[in-house]
């Protein structure tokens, strides 16, 4: 193996990246509206906008040019030289890209409702299983996992059980969870978590949140309305306590960076901030198993969009490249779901599902020249695709040479064609879920009991003090990302440096991604390389071609990430 041609390879991605940004786009921002305490507010002649200084430029020059075009600055983030600005002049926009110092304005617009239920990562809510929890994959019951440890199959494929022996993870180290929120009272959940560390960069949506539960929108640190980030949390860093699950990582540090809205979606300039406050607090490891929305894929200039529409994706483009690039330089390793489109991203098809709202979404011939999906395909981030029980590449999971790093079990509910397994909840990955959500769901009752239907599928634990936890399965390139996240946060619990300035431990994220890379355990391309997924019931758009070779494919990248070769491998 050599572990540093991806750097190499990922340089390319990256100036490619880079030069396709278009350096002077109209501004950095965030293509939605209400993301501040203006949500659900009656209408206004003011407007909201989000504004980009032009490089080198100082902020207080960049404040005063907003101020000379109309504009009045409510929020800023300096170090991307990005502020939100208000202003009831219908001229703004134009003013500001007039002005030199400013690259530009875009007016925040709203986007919408994700549906209830996602047909990918919940595709058992949405399809009957067959002989539910029958011919379960078992993980291990090895001595000190937790109670449900024997559905973790995913431990035992990428050998965290048998890490822990020797790294259980360092509570200095600290994991970022860029996602809807984490439920930190789950006893799993609670005993990692840092409230100190922990913010809430999105505020509730009306239009796309529902109503807001609290005054200003704003929910607190520590709850999860849509359940994904707890999902992806227990996964990292649940805690080896004897109650529920363990994690890849049962020792580490959670931090809660609430990028996303209770309905899933996830818009820039909440992303940008939480990767800003990432970096300047001193993460170790952010996962993000999300795509930036509106657009699955932002391109600099793509024919069939309109002018706004490809000015928005420039906008996502610039913004994401430069979030990315400040976390990185912080010592922030990035860790990023691969996409659950099931296809290669480096021959992208097209586009028929953007924008995801707003306006009706239309077909868009992708140029993987100057189109990305985001933030996995943007600079410095570790892509991981999804594995079932089996070891095959689930059938949703998008692959191919020119992104993916590694892979990880990310579940796969159709797995096991031919054998009791097939179609079963336990081909998924089982992690920690709110309760709120699941009652919302229909899964737990109003007493917060598990309904007879979900047993199979959802689990209740509770402590002798009554304080209870719950657990649902789930399945996509959103779980395996977690997975590969938890091995990282391992390399630097057990080769990390003390931070004198930050406190706890710290290691360049080059250095994390080598060894991840050089200890994944290698897997070649199936045999024959076409994998075909007809039996299971797929049509030939899931088809999918394996390109390298074992040291590196389009698959499994470098390998199936192992925490065991990980922590004991000498750097």
């Amino acid at each position: 193996m050599q572990p540093t041609s991806l750097n190499e390879r990922k340089d390319v991605v990256s100036r490619r990246f880079t030069a396709g940004a278009v350096a002077t786009v109209a501004a950095l921002a965030t293509v939605l509206a209400g993301q501040s305490s203006m949500a659900g507010a009656a209408p206004s002649t003011t407007t909201e906008y989000t504004v980009v200084a032009e490089k080198g430029v100082s902020a207080d020059a960049a404040i005063a040019a907003i101020r000379a075009a109309g504009g009045t600055v409510v929020s800023r983030t300096d170090s991307l030289g990005m502020f939100q600005v208000r202003s009831d002049r219908a001229d703004f926009a134009s003013r500001a890209a007039a002005a030199e110092a400013l690259v530009g304005a875009a007016q925040q617009k709203a986007i919408g409702r994700a549906p209830k239920v996602d047909r990918v990562e919940q595709e058992h809510l949405l399809a009957d299983a067959q002989s539910k929890g029958a011919g379960a994959v078992s993980g291990t019951s090895a001595t000190g996992m937790d109670p449900l440890d024997d559905k973790l199959w995913g431990l035992s494929m990428i050998h965290a059980d048998k890490a822990r022996q020797t790294e259980p993870g360092k509570r200095g180290v600290t994991v970022g969870v860029l996602d809807t929120g984490l439920d930190a009272s789950n006893p799993d959940l609670a005993a990692n978590f840092s409230w100190s560390l922990s913010k809430n960069f999105a505020p509730d949506m009306t239009d796309v949140d529902g109503p807001c539960e609290v005054a200003g929108c704003l929910d607190p640190v520590g709850t999860d309305d849509g359940g994904h980030g707890s999902h992806v949390a227990g996964t990292i860093g649940a805690a080896a306590n004897g109650f529920g699950v363990s994690g890849v990582a049962p020792n580490v540090t959670l931090v809660e960076l609430k990028g996303g809205q209770d309905s899933g979606y996830f818009f820039l300039n909440p992303v940008v901030n939480a990767l800003v406050h990432a970096g300047d607090v001193g993460l170790d490891v952010v996962n993000m198993s999300f795509y930036v929305d509106p657009w699955l894929y932002n391109c600099t200039a793509n024919p069939a969009d309109s002018p706004e529409a490809q000015a928005e994706q420039q906008v996502i483009i610039e913004g994401m490249n430069r979030a990315l690039s400040y976390a990185h330089d912080k010592g922030v390793t990035l860790v990023g779901a691969l996409g659950n489109n099931h296809e290669d991203l480096g021959k992208p098809r097209t586009d028929t599902s953007s924008p995801d709202y707003g306006a009706p979404a239309y077909p868009r011939p992708i140029d993987n020249s100057s189109c990305w999906d985001l933030p996995v395909e943007g600079p410095h981030v570790i892509g991981v695709s999804a594995l079932g029980p089996s070891g095959k590449k689930s059938d949703f999971s998008n692959y191919g040479v020119e992104q993916i790093s590694v892979s990880a079990p990310g579940g796969w509910f159709r797995d096991g064609y031919g054998t009791s397994s097939y179609r079963t909840d336990a081909n998924m990955i089982l992690s920690s879920y709110p309760k709120k959500v699941l009652q919302e769901e229909g899964s737990v009752d109003k007493h917060g009991n598990v309904v007879p239907a979900a047993r199979s599928f959802v689990f209740k634990e509770c402590t002798k003090a009554g304080v209870c936890g719950y657990y649902t399965y789930l399945q996509g390139t959103s779980m395996a990302s977690p997975h590969a996240a938890g091995v990282a946060s391992l390399i630097v619990s057990k080769f990390g440096k003390a931070d004198n300035e930050l406190g706890g431990l710290r290691m360049p994220p080059a250095l994390v991604e080598k060894q991840l890379y050089a200890t994944a355990a290698e897997h070649a391309c199936p045999d024959p390389r076409l994998q075909t997924y007809t039996n299971e019931g797929r049509s030939t758009e899931f088809n999918a071609y394996c390109e390298g070779d074992e040291e590196f494919n389009g698959f499994y990248g470098y390998g199936i990430v192992d925490a065991y070769a990980a922590v004991t491998t000498p750097m």
